[in-house]
Order: C-alpha cells, then structure tokens, then sequence
C-alpha cells in the first residue's frame, strides 16, 4: 500500500526526531558523562532509527547516526591536505622554552601576546573536513601534505560529531588527535592475548592499527576517541585567538580535553607542566607533553613556519615512559605461594626520571610469546610507579650472538621441584619448607592489609628466617626481646616496639587473620565473605565443599581451595600454635546500622566507572544496608550497576534480564527517595 504524502511527511519527522534523540544522549554519555538513559533504551533507539531508515531508504542521510559503521574497505585513498599538517619543534628543558619565549617576544616586536598550553595527547593526527556542517572526509596527517582517507572509520568514534551544529561556515576543517583511553587499551590487549593473538605494545599503536583496519566494525569495537585541537576555514583560522576554538568546538559537541590554560607568560606556562606532569599518571589516556601556542591568530600568520615546524608552537616532551635496552639476563624470584616469577636484568637505561635496570616479565608464557633471549634489545615500558614491563623484542637488532632460555623446572632458592598444575600459568615450589617462601608468607602475613605489625618487613624477616629464630607466622609470637636484640640494627627500644605490635595484632580478628593466613584464592573480599558469614575461624574450618559453594561468589575452586587448607594437618597444627599464643580467631558481633528493605538478601555488581563513588566506596555502602557485592554477573545476581565505559557485564545482564540501575538511580536507593526499581 502505498503511503500518502502526508505520512511520508510523518515518518520523515519521526527519523529527524530519533536522529536529534540519539545525538543528544551520544553527547550526553559521551562528552558530559550525565547520561539520562540506560544503554538498552539508547540502543532500542537506535534499532528504532535503523528499522525506519530500511524501510524508507529514502530518508537516510550521511550524518544519520545509523551510518557510524559501513562495511569493508578495499583499501584507503590518498588526500592532500590544503594545508600542510606540519610537525611542532620540540623542547626537553625550562632554557629551551625559555629560548622559545624570547624568539616570540622578539617577532611580536613589542605587541602584547598570550599562550595557550594544551596537553600533547600521544596518538594519531588527523583532519576533519565539513561542507555545509556535515563530515564528509576524515583523513590522516599522513606525511603532512598526503595523508589516507579514512573517512568510515572516522565515523564509528562516538565523539566526533557527523553534523554540526551552529556557527559554522560552508567549509570548516577540525584538526584533532585520535587516541585510545588506557583501559580501553588493556580490554583489547586481553582479548587478543586470551585469543592467543599478537597484542599491541602500547595504546598509540592501537589506535594507529585500528584506524588503518579496512573493516569498520572493528575499528567501532575498539572505542576509539578524539581531542580536537584546531579549526580551519579553508586556508584560515577560523577565530581571531586560539582560545575561542575550544570555545566553538563545545558547542557543536566534540569532546574538547579540558586539560587546557591561556597563559599571559611563560612563567604561567611552566606552572601548567608542572600540575600536569603531576597529573599525568591519574589520567585515563596517554600523554607524551605540553603544547604551548602563541594564542592570538594574525601572530601566528605573521610568524610564520619554518619548513618543518610553525614559529608560534612548540612541544615540551616529558621524561620519556618507554625506552629500548638490552636484556642481560633473567632472574626468577619464588613468592610466598611458591610461584616463580620472572625478572628481566636490563642494561641501565634512564626512563621516566629514574634509571632501570629490572623489568617484569609475569610468567614462563610471557617469556615464550615475546620469543626472548638472553641478549635481545627490548623496548620497555614505565606506567606510574609500577615496576616497567617488557614490551617486545626488537628482532632488528638481533646480531645472531643471543642465547635462548629455558625457564627452570626446580626451585632457584632451595632446589625443590617447581611444578606447573595443567591450565595454570603459574610453576610452583611444592617445598613447604622452602626458605623463600617462608619469608613472603611472614611478610605478607605482617603486612599493613593482614595483621599490620608494624616494624617486622622485609629486613628483619629476612635475619628471623635465616638464623632459624622463625619457621612460620605463629612462630612470630613466641619471639623472645633477648633473641631480637641481638640482630643487627636492631636495639632494645626497636625490639621492644616490635613485640608491642606483635602483641596487638593478637586482636585484628577473623577477617584480617584470614587474610594473613594466605589460604588460596581468598583476599580481602572473600575473606570478608567468609568472616560475614561464619564469624568464627572454628565454624569456618568445620564447613563443607557444598556449604561454601552455596556462598554467593564463592563458587567451586575457592570452596575446593578452603576446605583443602582446612583439611590439612600441617595448616591445623599452625592454627592451633596461633589459638595457643592469643590470636582472636573470631569476629565482633556487628549489626548492620543501616539495614535497608531495598539491599537486604540483594546481589549487586558494579560495571564501568561512577563518577561519585569509587568501586569500594560503593560496595561498602550496599554491604551496610544489607546487600551482597559479587564481581561478575550471574542468575542470582538481583541488580547491574552501570557507569561510564561499561564492559560485557552489561551484555551479560541484559540478556539474562537483570535489572539495570544508573548511577542515579543507584544514589536514590542509597537516599530511600525512591521504592525499589
């Protein structure tokens, strides 16, 4: 049957309404993370818009939201950008940007200036170009004059808008970085190492090789992201200063880094760095500097460039996170549960304001898949304060003289066998006795989130252990002050602190005891479980397989693991010496202060991040109203709790029909302004 004109009409207006819909709640998730709706109604949205497009192909437009993903690419044309996207001279010290003010100062020739500093975001240039307010090429720098069309799998990203919306003249280009946030990052790198595929060294090259992927799907899946940095009419800026870009930028919603200061000196300027070299590890996606620009437009025009760089910008780089290095050997350290670790002995290298000479490299496995050998260049990496990582071999400069390594089959410390239990990447000691794991377990078991005695680290158990004055934690409470005063650095008034912390952590309780005995797969949060649930250390060790497995998030191994420790002669003894020497073995009786009908006997699981609470903060909030915290999602599971950048838990959820809650909704409940959803 065929439709009048007037429904036509109808269906049309309709299409323009999901459009603005969608697009509004995109900017919403994306670029103000105040979403209003669920992912599940701004999908059901989106089927909605898509279902009406293919039944009236009519009406579909190239900035439909429908048209972020297109299908395979044979491969990427060649675009020339007008004008050339030129690389910025680069400054590694306050005297170079100090020269940099000066050559400033002195081709303003007495003219008033200002700066603008913009953090330097470590990913991938590219042009935006607009006709008539609708993205029409997204392209690489390429070289700076040639660079791919790359068009359809510049609209997958979320947060580059396909349409305009005000202000803008029938050309405009908007040039920005494409990157990939960290955590994005890891997500993908554990998916292609669980598919046994070559993961990716570092998130720039992600999303570099995500932007060249021929097949848009997967470039859609990878979430990349944009921070858009300039504004182009043809051949001109667009505004009279640099600052009013980010200005225009927002509100025709891109998602502007907010990471930004216009600076009335370089003395203002170097203030930004220094905040933001503090900053830089908290951040969710990589940064390699500082860019400073001469903000006014008609300055920069009038400065000019040099062949390869603009007079008017400059780069301060930070200390570099990743460096090349040669391995020169490879140590293997054996921890309180007898696992072997290895570490990769480096040449020392300066990375990041330190000098390195020790790299982890996690398990055999890792070793066998970056394909080392003794002698291998190796590029590194240091994120924050974790110890770096090994990256990838540079095969390039192998000369032939590199030596292969076998990981060893018997305990470096005490020469036992170290064995690996099928399907685990772990080898182990299977040496109860062996020296090495003695002395982690001691430490572990005296450590700030265990039984917190303060002053026995790893100095002084490393003198316990070895003059045989310590076999086990319980022999910790039988220590004499005439056997510590004798051990090197330590004096009477140190050894007397030290028997005070170890006599009050005889009252730390279940839960911290628990933790510090080092029972397999329990830590922290089962060990709250189990304190919760059983509330003493005998009951607990009376329980059986099936009764902790119908614990919620206690499962099959963990309860296996539990009641073997439990079952265990030697285990029992030590628990008995613990009992013998005052350790509390039970918890205080609490009660729930804040008990509510809306958590009690619930199951949450938290995906994504919440802006107002961190994932602890959010747990102990249901847990002292009633609710149970489980990590993954399951049948049992009553309420999903979604923030930001949600992972498979909510695909799970969904399709098992588990209530949603946003975070305001979350914040509700928690208020009691609303009944239960």
């Amino acid at each position: 049957m065929q439709m009048n004109l007037f429904d036509l009409e109808k269906v049309k207006a309709e299409i323009e309404r999901l459009r603005a819909e969608i697009n509004r709640h995109n900017e919403l998730y994306y670029q103000k993370s105040a979403p209003e709706i669920s992912d599940y109604e701004f999908d059901q949205l989106l089927e909605r818009l898509k279902k009406l497009e293919q039944e009236y192909p009519q009406f579909i437009t190239p900035d439909s939201p429908t048209q972020r993903v297109g299908g395979k690419a044979e491969g990427f044309k060649p675009f020339y950008h007008k004008v050339p996207m030129m690389s910025l001279d680069n400054s590694y010290s306050i005297e170079d940007l100090k020269e940099f003010d000066a050559r400033c100062k002195k081709l303003a020739d007495g003219r008033p200036f200002e700066y603008v500093a913009e953090l330097k975001i470590d990913g991938v240039s590219a042009a935006l170009h607009y006709e008539n307010g609708i993205l029409t090429v997204g392209a690489t720098r390429g070289d700076g004059t040639v660079g791919d069309d790359v068009t359809q799998n510049i609209k997958t990203i979320r947060t580059i808008p396909l349409r305009l919306k005000t202000d803008y003249p029938p050309q405009v280009e908007v040039r920005g970085e494409i990157f990939l946030s960290r955590s994005q990052f890891e997500k993908i790198n554990a998916e292609l190492k669980e598919k046994g595929e070559k993961t990716f060294a570092n998130p720039r090259n992600c999303a570099s090789g995500t932007l060249r992927q021929l097949d848009s799907s997967i470039v859609a899946s990878r979430k990349l992201d944009m921070f858009p940095y300039d504004v182009w009419s043809g051949t001109k800026k667009l505004f009279q200063t640099h600052w009013e870009i980010f200005a225009w930028l927002e509100k025709n919603g891109f998602n502007v880094n907010p990471n930004r200061r216009l600076c009335r000196n370089l003395e203002e300027v170097i203030e930004f760095i220094e905040e933001m070299l503090e900053k830089r590890h908290s951040l969710d996606y990589d940064i390699d500097g500082v860019v400073i620009k001469v903000n006014q437009t008609a300055l920069q025009e009038e400065f000019g460039a040099t062949s390869k760089a603009p007079r008017w910008a400059i780069a301060y780089k930070y200390p570099a996170m990743q460096a090349t290095t040669k391995l020169k050997e490879i140590v293997v350290q054996v921890g309180r549960t007898g696992a072997l670790t290895p570490v990769a002995i480096l040449e020392p290298v300066f990375l990041a304001g330190t000098t390195v000479s020790r790299a982890s490299l996690h398990n055999e496995d890792e070793i066998k898949r970056l394909g080392l050998k003794i002698g291998d260049w190796v590029l590194i990496e240091k994120s924050g304060e974790i110890i770096p990582q090994v990256l990838q071999v540079i095969e390039s400069r192998r000369t032939g003289e590199e030596l292969d390594y076998e990981f060893p089959k018997t305990c470096p410390v005490c020469g036992s066998d170290a064995i690996r239990p099928e399907g685990e990447a772990v080898r182990r000691c299977i040496n109860p006795d062996c020296p090495a794991k003695i002395k982690e377990r001691i430490e572990y078991f005296a450590s700030r989130r265990a039984m917190d005695i303060e002053g026995l680290g790893e100095v002084l158990v490393e003198q316990l252990v070895d003059k045989g004055l310590v076999k086990d934690v319980a022999d910790i409470y039988h220590l004499k002050l005439d056997s510590l005063v004798n051990l090197e650095r330590m004096g009477k008034k140190s050894a007397m602190n030290l028997l005070e912390q170890i006599e009050s952590s005889k009252q730390r309780g279940m839960e911290r005891l628990l933790i510090g005995l080092d029972i397999r797969h329990v830590g922290e949060r089962y060990a709250k479980i189990l304190t919760n649930h059983f509330r003493s250390i005998e009951r607990l060790a009376q329980a059986s397989i099936e009764e902790l497995d119908a614990i919620p998030e206690i499962g099959r191994i963990v309860a296996e693991s539990i009641y073997e420790w439990f079952h265990n002669e030697r285990n029992l003894d030590l628990l008995k010496r613990l009992k013998e020497a005052g350790v509390k073995m039970s918890a205080e009786e609490e009660e729930i202060s804040e008990r509510d009908e809306n958590f009690a006997g619930k199951t949450f699981v938290l995906t994504g991040k919440l802006e107002s609470f961190t994932r602890d903060e959010a747990a102990s909030l249901i847990e002292k109203r009633g609710g149970r915290v489980a990590s993954s999602v399951s049948k049992k599971t009553d309420y999903l709790i979604v923030g930001k950048d949600a992972g498979s838990k909510l695909d799970k959820a969904k399709a098992l029909g588990i209530k949603l809650l946003n975070e305001d909704d979350f914040k509700k409940m928690l208020d009691k302004l609303t009944e239960t959803p």
